[in-house]
């Protein structure tokens, strides 16, 4: 895991498991967005179908069996996943995939199942995989992947033995970003991705920064009655891998702070402090505890098929009354 350092304390547990001959029949690996969880899940997978582990129990990378994982053909290797964007994982995939495991290994090493976002099983699906869990079948390893370890079912979570990345030291990721892209204001993308190093480089590559100053000047001129928030989420509709939410949660985070003598690094947007400082001055606080309530109940509905115009409208209609009532 030489390429993702912070991952590499998790990758000699991993190894452990394997060189003690303790490897789970089931794992649940859980951490925010953007700290490489699949990737580890990977190379632990790539490990367990190798057929001549090197050393820290890495993957040769050149025999039959991770050849065959390269090419995405591996017969022990499962993948299971939503079958559409924003769709469940259903009971009926989990029931194809326990049939499947009904039947033994091809090779003589070990089977892995890999399930992502695992959180997406709906309710048949992860009581069917339950039932699974309590009588796995021989030589089989599952991976369950997800960012929102709460919403599995508690008693999925406690077969499985547990990895939680936390997040990296701030130095290292400054660091590490630097080498691996010349995008500047590293700290401020960094804070943007929330500590992601993963989400930090993408919003680097995709230079972000310039995307999100484009929407906070949209989200100020909504608040100074410039221009109408249908039109803006209308505009907003089309930016589909833009985490407006969290940008929009972050700033009336910001707002919050700012009500406090609080230093630029303080804030999940340093360099708009100046600006936040002036929207606060005349907006309530009961507002903005209101709205950030609001965004955080309809950002748990991004993973459904929710209609996003109509998401975004709420939010920045709500935004605009918040400003104007605070003008009359």
């Amino acid at each position: 895991m030489s390429n993702l350092p912070w991952l590499e304390p998790y990758w000699q547990h991993l190894s452990d498991y394997s060189s003690q001959n303790r490897v789970p029949q089931a794992l649940l690996i859980s951490g925010h967005k953007g700290f490489g969880k699949l990737q580890l899940a990977r190379e632990y997978t790539a490990a367990l179908l190798c057929d001549n582990p090197q050393q820290k129990g890495l993957a040769c990378e050149c025999c039959n069996s991770c050849l065959l994982f390269k090419a995405q053909s591996h017969p022990d290797f499962i993948q299971l996943q939503p079958l559409e964007a924003g769709k469940n994982i259903t009971i009926d995939q989990i029931r194809q995939l326990i049939t499947r495991l009904s039947l033994k290994p091809q090779f003589d090493g070990y089977r892995v199942v890999i399930i992502e976002p695992a959180e997406l099983m709906n309710n048949a699906a992860a009581n069917a995989f339950l039932k699974y869990l309590e009588e796995p079948t021989e030589r089989t390893v599952v991976i369950l992947i997800t960012d929102k370890p709460t919403r599995l079912l508690a008693t999925i979570v406690s077969r499985c033995q547990k990895i939680a990345i936390n997040q990296p030291d701030k130095a290292a990721l400054n660091s590490w970003l630097k080498q691996h892209t010349q995008q500047e204001n590293i700290s401020l993308i960094l804070s943007l991705a929330q500590g992601s190093p993963l989400l930090a480089l993408q919003y680097a590559n995709e230079n972000i920064l310039k995307l999100r100053n484009e929407c906070f000047e949209a989200w100020l001129n909504i608040s100074q009655q410039h221009i109408h928030p249908i039109i803006v989420a209308e505009n907003w509709i089309k930016l589909t891998e833009a985490p407006l939410l969290t940008w929009m949660t972050t700033w009336i985070i910001d707002l919050i702070k700012c009500r406090f003598p609080i230093n630029s690094d303080g804030l999940y947007n340093p360099d708009k402090k100046d600006h936040l400082q002036s929207l606060v001055e005349r907006i309530e606080s009961k507002g903005l505890y209101e709205l950030y309530d609001l965004l955080l109940i309809r950002q748990k509905l991004l993973d459904t098929t929710v209609n996003k115009q109509l998401l975004y409208e709420e939010i920045l209609i709500t935004w605009s009354d918040l400003n104007l009532r605070n003008k009359t």
